[in-house]
């Protein structure tokens, strides 16, 4: 039986090295893009998205020339509901989320993985950067960091089940620098082989979150005042949406010394400024907890963690509680520690397992 895969096209380089080399291995492969949202919705204009006409043709191009099929599916109502909703509703409770990792948790690997079953492909192939291994001893698929540590993307994948692991492949994981999948790209011909790598959140690309939110929900969201931790009053905010933890620039304010934003009032509509001592906490908690490398542990376990995708690891234990939530305790303390964003746990270059921050508590 042929071997089948789909492969995850966005136009970029990476999904393009990324179909190459499946098909260099033998693989029969099918390119899929996603049509992800239509520009008006968001209120983008052309040519700024990753699934722009231009993408579709890169994406497109190369399938040609790799003699694969190249297929557009439009996932434009599952990407509002999943995505772009879930990302509105955070900010409007006073979090603030990852939308990569909803995309990839609910698009990719949710409704393409659906799509590859309909299409008969045993896997599906992203141009991630990550690695995936089955450990004999446990029995267990293992998610990896990738070689090129400067491009580790593992952080975003940590929801991925078992089933996902074993049915899916990143074959960029291997590389060691960004540099030589450019390089395999000008070896196979691409046309987007120097094509600059997409940002991070495609749907806000024009303004502000609290500038696209508004256009999103059709709505403006009330100012109130920025007040201290003893609640004096500072100055006044432009929407409680506009701000998240840690934040110090575009606050408006002339201040005697630098000002943070360490939490948010809902009930008030206040946001508390802190000094920057004010922003470290040791203790959270983690709800919705996906365990890769074991099955949740029933003592405490030494790992390292980090909470933030660019963040740094630091040496943590975690602790599953009664109702299933895990209380993650750093050795000292880490900044800006905030609800929403997801907490990932390693041991050396494994993914132990990570959930969604749902309460800090400051020192």
């Amino acid at each position: 039986m042929d071997k089948r895969a789909l492969i995850a096209m966005s136009g970029g380089v990476d999904s393009s090295v990324a179909a190459a080399l499946m098909c260099g291995e033998g693989y029969q492969c099918i390119g899929v893009m996603m049509k992800l949202f239509r520009n008006e919705t968001v209120d983008l204009p052309k040519g700024h998205t990753c699934c722009s006409l231009d993408d579709a043709e890169d994406a497109r191009a190369v399938a040609f020339r790799l003699g694969m099929p190249f297929y557009v599916s439009n996932f434009t109502e599952d990407f509002s509901s999943q995505v772009i909703d879930r990302f509105v509703e955070a900010y409007e409770r006073g979090a603030t989320p990852n939308p990569c990792i909803d995309c990839n948790r609910y698009m990719k690997f949710e409704k393409l993985y659906r799509r590859a079953r309909e299409l008969e492909c045993d896997t599906i192939v992203t141009g991630h950067y990550a690695r995936i291994a089955f450990d004999e001893k446990s029995g267990r698929w293992l998610l990896k960091k990738a070689k090129n540590l400067a491009k580790d993307q593992s952080y975003v994948l940590y929801f991925m089940s078992q089933e996902q692991l074993s049915h899916t492949r990143f074959p960029l994981g291997e590389y060691e620098n960004k540099e030589q999948v450019r390089q395999l790209a000008d070896e196979f011909g691409f046309t987007n082989a120097r094509k600059h790598d997409s940002q991070d959140i495609c749907f806000v690309v024009n303004g502000t979150y609290g500038d696209f939110i508004e256009h999103y929900r059709k709505k403006t969201y009330p100012r109130g005042a920025f007040v201290d931790t003893s609640g004096k009053v500072l100055g006044e905010h432009k929407g409680i949406i506009r701000y998240t933890i840690g934040q110090r620039k575009g606050l408006g304010l002339a201040l005697p010394a630098p000002m943070y934003v360490c939490s948010k009032d809902l009930e008030k509509n206040q946001v508390i400024l802190s000094e920057e001592k004010g922003l470290f906490t040791r203790e959270f908690q983690a709800e919705d907890f996906n365990w890769i490398s074991c099955e949740p542990p029933r003592e405490p376990l030494k790992v390292t963690a980090k909470t933030r995708y660019h963040a740094k690891e630091a040496p943590a234990r975690a602790a599953v509680l009664e109702d299933g939530t895990v209380k993650i305790v750093f050795e000292t303390p880490q900044r800006a520690i905030t609800v929403g964003q997801a907490v990932v746990l390693y041991d050396g270059e494994n993914v132990v397992g990570g959930g969604t921050i749902c309460a800090t508590e400051r020192l």
